[in-house]
């Protein structure tokens, strides 16, 4: 019999991510490497979790989730205003470059290049989903 996800549950499972236009944003199909998903460790948000509850392995769903409740919303603060000098060869400032800043601590944390104007850089550290609404395929591998 196979087992129900519940609030306590480890999941794996293929996780396909559309956009509101349909194109493919993700998958993990693409490598055929499932994720594992960790009910109740923060990872997911709480909307995402009650979409999963009650699925058994074997099973697949779709859902759409607000941006709020997928990669959240844009967040002003999370753009910043750089120095060009900062950019080297290895990092160019070009529009569309994604660098990654290491942050006290040692963690790493990924922006993208949105606007050269002159010495001024400016780099989004939003998530590339922020502000929008995500369509979630997942096909539910299995269930402990």
């Amino acid at each position: 019999m196979s087992k129900q996800i519940t609030a306590e549950s480890t999941i794996v499972a293929h996780i396909t991510m559309k956009l509101s236009d349909g194109s493919a944003a993700d998958s993990t199909k693409v490598n055929n490497k499932p994720a594992k998903i960790i009910m109740g460790d923060g990872s997911i948000s709480p909307a995402f979790e009650a979409q999963l509850m009650g699925l058994n392995a074997g099973d697949s769903a779709e859902f759409t989730l607000v941006a709020k409740d997928a990669f959240g919303d844009v967040n002003p603060d999370n753009i910043y205003h750089m120095d060009r000098t900062k950019f080297s060869g290895d990092a160019p400032a070009e529009i569309g470059n994604i660098i990654t800043f290491e942050q006290p601590g040692g963690v790493e944390l990924p922006g993208m290049i949105t606007e050269v104007s002159g010495a001024s850089v400016t780099v989004d550290f939003n998530h590339p989903l922020a502000g929008q609404d995500v369509t979630f395929v997942i096909d539910i591998v299995d269930v402990e």
